[in-house]
């Protein structure tokens, strides 16, 4: 499905919105933004450029707003399942997080692997209750980490297939 959508993006506003719509979702990221931004055409550093800004723009907004949308969610008895579920999911991810503090987080986030986005990491650090103005700073870096990782792995195996 979330592939149908992003094809229909790039071929009626172009690739870069593509790459950045994909790096906004929480399954996708720069994980997934930086291959497809290269597989559409986009030179390296731009796929980079937009797929790293594109996955850190709900940070701030998961950050400021996560916990008031968890609160009023678990006032219906059909939703508070489901926010038990993520929040513990998303604590027992952040058993790093918790052991070693923000530089936790940046390794946490920074490691190009599913589920250890800016995304959890943004969830994680709104459940252990990290002030913005240092879990924002620990996010940007573990995304830049994992953003170059995923480039660098990237290019790696295009000059691999190149040979």
């Amino acid at each position: 499905m979330i592939d149908v959508f992003v094809e229909f993006i790039h071929q009626n506003l172009g690739a870069e919105l593509a790459v950045f719509i994909a790096a906004i979702l929480p399954v996708i990221e720069v994980r997934g933004a930086i291959p497809l931004g290269i597989t559409m055409g986009l030179g390296p550093f731009d796929a980079f450029t937009i797929s790293f800004v594109g996955a850190m723009f709900p940070v701030p907004f998961i950050l400021l707003a996560f916990r008031k949308i968890l609160r009023f969610l678990s006032q219906f008895s059909a939703l508070r399942k489901f926010v038990d579920r993520l929040t513990a999911r998303s604590l027992r991810k952040g058993k790093q997080v918790q052991k070693y503090g923000l530089w936790g987080l940046v390794a946490f986030v920074g490691t190009p692997l599913p589920g250890t986005g800016v995304w959890t990491g943004s969830i994680i650090a709104v459940l252990l209750g990290l002030p913005l103005k240092r879990a924002l700073p620990a996010l940007f870096l573990g995304n830049l980490v994992a953003a170059l990782a995923v480039l660098l792995m990237t290019q790696g195996v295009a000059a691999l297939l190149q040979q």
